[in-house]
């Protein structure tokens, strides 16, 4: 993945305990950008839960510590093929190509496994870092959407940001159908 002692593996029920303790050491430098989050949030049953919500997640590890994580949640089939980014890098790893290892493996598996069309990812107008990041993995910034999340104890305003994956059809759609023509 090209971050020294760091790989990028798909994460599961076992990892609760390691992510409950990666969120803990970092709570208070992902709190400016982060919802706020309650006491048990930080335990590792409530982290087992949420290992078991139905997102597919992957974990930037070194050696059994879990230092960034990234998600593709919201993930509708059909015509729009689509799912939402989220992503965090623990504070001791920041600047190493960790997030951007991550993106690039989420990106991999949502077209390739997954068969997704798109993946939607959004920021804090001043996150100026993992706007890097998102750009650097092909996304392309396509607004911004005022009072988006409750952040901070404020409605934040964040840029919106796609990376379009492959123009083929949805899984189980032909790639040449007919088109009418209706002018007529």
């Amino acid at each position: 993945m090209g971050v020294v002692g760091v790989e990028v593996r798909a994460g599961g029920a076992g990892d609760a305990g390691e992510l409950a303790a990666a969120l803990v050491r970092n709570r208070r430098y992902m709190a400016p950008r982060e919802p706020y989050r309650a006491e048990g949030y930080y335990t590792a049953e409530a982290q087992a839960e949420r290992l078991a919500d139905g997102g597919v997640r992957w974990f930037a590890v070194d050696g059994e510590r879990i230092v960034g994580a990234a998600i593709l949640s919201g993930i509708v089939r059909g015509p729009f093929c689509s799912a939402s980014l989220g992503y965090w890098v623990d504070e001791a790893y920041t600047g190493r190509g960790v997030a951007s290892a991550l993106v690039d493996e989420v990106c991999r598996a949502a077209r390739e496994e997954l068969g997704l069309h798109r993946i939607e990812a959004c920021t804090m107008l001043d996150n100026h870092a993992s706007q890097r990041v998102l750009e650097k993995g092909g996304f392309v910034r396509i607004g911004t959407a005022p009072r988006y999340l409750h952040i901070a104890g404020d409605w934040r305003d964040h840029h919106l940001f796609q990376r379009v994956l492959h123009d083929g059809p949805p899984p189980g759609v032909p790639g040449d159908l007919p088109v009418e023509d209706d002018r007529a």
